[in-house]
């Protein structure tokens, strides 16, 4: 297993905490989100870790170039143009193995997901993508048909017979999938690219316990989780 953790982003809802600083810096009790996320899947077996850097990019650089981790990790520079989470993906190809599925995580998502139990899951499930998805209130879902495969987003098309769940940030990908992304040329949402796929492959989900998940892309959010992950 190898794994991306996505910290390319503005972080305008971490303002002003932001302003000078890329949202993988911010801390939780003294730890950064990003050595936090090297942390957990370091623990559960990777090996290589890639990071995406944009904003405040020569930051993020010099702080994983100045720090000895737990595996190697690797940055995929975006710093001239950010690409979204689609580009992303396929910006980061290169820099994996190709023989190992890749761990996707979102550096502003806390958890204690078993990535372990995920990575069992999508290998015995022949799924190119899965995504990770958990019971909790929000609007922001995706929908599965009654086969367990991806296809569309709750509230663009008509979701009657579909199965709409809540992504938690977090998935895994086949590497086969990176040659059926779209060019990095210009960025692009990762779902964009994943309903048209899933025309064809299989992007499935694996149900996790809410259990201590929290998105902490907002100054309350980071606060709550001082507490919880106290």
């Amino acid at each position: 297993m190898e794994a991306l953790i996505l910290a390319a982003g503005l972080g305008t809802r971490l303002r002003p905490l932001t302003n000078d600083r890329p949202k993988a810096l911010a801390e939780i009790n003294g730890h950064t989100l990003l050595e936090i996320a090297i942390q957990r899947v370091s623990e559960a077996g990777v090996k290589r870790c890639v990071v995406n850097a944009h904003y405040f990019g020569d930051k993020l650089i010099e702080y994983i170039n100045s720090r000895h981790w737990p595996c190697e990790v690797l940055v995929s520079d975006e710093r001239s143009l950010l690409l979204n989470t689609g580009g992303a993906l396929k910006h980061a190809a290169p820099l994996f193995s190709g023989n190992e599925p890749v761990l996707i995580h979102n550096v502003d998502i806390l958890s204690d997901v078993d990535f372990k139990a995920l990575e069992r899951h999508h290998l015995e499930s022949g799924n190119l993508v899965t995504l990770c998805t958990c019971k909790r209130d929000t609007q922001r879902m995706l929908l599965f048909d009654h086969t367990g495969n991806l296809a569309g987003i709750y509230g663009q098309m008509d979701s009657t017979g579909m199965l709409a769940l809540p992504f938690s940030g977090i998935s895994m990908a086949s590497p086969e999938l990176f040659d059926l992304m779209p060019p990095d040329d210009a960025p692009y949402p990762v779902f964009s690219a994943y309903l048209e796929i899933a025309k064809k492959h299989r992007i499935g989900y694996y149900m996790h316990p809410l259990g201590r998940w929290i998105d902490v892309g907002t100054i309350e959010a980071l606060e709550r989780a001082k507490q919880l992950y106290a």
